[in-house]
């Protein structure tokens, strides 16, 4: 008789282990999965501009300026933040990029990235 309960109690012990362990395991499953990039579709800022229009508007900006018509500037928006990307020649052409997308609908911060051509 004394065998047949430590079969038992090592057999529930077995099964308690089992399930607990599961439990961790799968619950850890259960997170949802973030996508590398977040682009919110509306902004909270400048009157709800949604990001892809504050894009937009700062290429738009970028484009029309005579002297930085020819460089690549990547412009990303989130939640109305710029963020502007790209080498330029000259000083002046950063601050005037960066005063282009401060001025556009819908931008509420500007984070510069741009640097120098070496």
């Amino acid at each position: 008789m004394e065998n047949t309960k430590m079969t038992t109690r090592s057999g529930f012990t077995v099964l308690a282990v089992a399930i607990a362990a599961s439990t961790i395991l799968l619950g850890g499953c259960n997170k949802a999965v973030e996508p590398a990039t977040t682009v919110p579709a509306v902004s909270t800022t400048s009157g709800n501009v949604a990001d892809p229009d504050v894009t937009t508007n700062v290429r738009t900006a970028l484009l029309a300026d005579a002297t930085l018509k020819g460089f690549d500037i990547n412009v990303v928006t989130q939640k109305g933040d710029v963020r502007l990307i790209g080498v330029l020649d000259t000083q002046a052409q950063i601050d005037e990029a960066i005063k282009l997308a401060r001025a556009a609908d819908g931008a509420h911060s500007v984070h510069d990235e741009l640097v120098l051509k070496k």
